[in-house]
This record gives C-alpha cells, structure tokens and sequence, in this order.
C-alpha cells in the first residue's frame, strides 16, 4: 500500500523551489522539518510546536543532518504563525495528532488547527500546497477532521483545489488533506 504522508511530499515536490520559503506547522520529531529543508536547500523552514520536547528531537534530528541552520524552531502554537512569519510560503505541512512516543493526551486541536490553516493559505504562494495529515484514530482527530473539511469546503473553487484522499474502508485510518492555491486566477 502507498504510504500516505509520501503521496503528500510528493505533491510539495513538484513545486518545489530550492530557495523557497517553506512551514512544518507540526514538528514533532522532526521527520518533516527535515524532508522540507531537504526540498530547499537554499531556503528556509519554519517549524512550530507547543512541546519542549518536539523543539528538542527536532533540533537533534536537524544537527545530525547538517541543516540546523536552515530552520527556525519556534516553541508556540501554530495558531499564532504569523507572529513570525512575514513572507509567502512556497508550501507548508500539517501533520496533526500526538508527538510520537509521548503523552497521547496532549494533541493538535481543531480550534488552533483551524486558526493556523487559515492564516497559511493567507500566506500560500499561488501554484502551492498545503497539506494536512489527519488522524481520526481519537476523538479530538476525528471532530479536528471534520472542522477542516467543513471550512475547506467553503473555499471558492475558483481560488483552491481542496481534496481528501483516504481509505474508505478504513474510516479510523490517516487521511490527507491537500489544498492548491490555484495560480490561474
């Protein structure tokens, strides 16, 4: 089977630029941090989360990597993503839920989630993506799912692509949530 979070990269990479301005929205450990400084290696990435520890696992995981440079760690919610960042994205990435191997209580909740999401398509390039992984697999998942999809939904078609891939089959698995900034406007 496809593995879901690869399909989403891949989108970000047929449009990426390698000086491009690019937002983990969700750092976690640090997996896509370092898969966005590798897609601009002469750009830069913006990385946000609320636990110490992600900041921590993110910075070693960057450090190993020899990018640590190229990438701003911020310890605050992505809700508040334009306290820092000024400039267009050129692509950014949600990956919602828990931080691996931690407390499973702390979670991405659908009301900062969809503050933040809002204001990077303010900030979304034309001819760019957002993507949001989503997790249904616990309650907050599933009502932060369906609040994006709500508020996605209303986006004019005539400015966004906005799709969902998902197992149908399987309604508690991980599904995808893509936005593209239509550039034909």
């Amino acid at each position: 089977m496809i593995q879901l979070l690869d399909l989403a990269k891949s989108w970000l990479i047929k449009t990426a630029v390698e000086d491009g301005i690019y937002a983990d929205f969700t750092m976690g450990n640090g997996n896509d941090t370092l898969f966005l400084t590798q897609l601009a290696p002469r750009g830069k990435v913006y990385a946000f989360d609320v636990q110490e520890k992600a900041l921590e696992n993110t910075a070693r995981r960057l450090e190993e990597a020899g990018v640590r440079e190229r990438a701003t760690l911020i310890y605050d919610s992505h809700s508040n993503l334009d306290q820092y960042i000024r400039e267009p994205l050129d692509g950014g990435m949600f990956n919602l839920g828990y931080l691996p191997q931690s407390d499973k209580v702390v979670t991405t909740r659908r009301e900062t989630t969809l503050k933040a999401v809002e204001k990077a398509l303010r900030l979304l390039k034309r001819g760019r993506f957002l993507i949001i992984m989503v997790y249904p697999g616990h309650e907050e998942g599933t009502l932060e799912g369906e609040a994006l999809q709500a508020y996605l939904a209303q986006l004019p078609g005539t400015k966004a692509d906005v799709f969902v891939y998902r197992l149908i089959n399987a309604p508690d698995a991980p599904y995808i949530i893509g936005v593209y900034k239509r550039k034909d406007l």
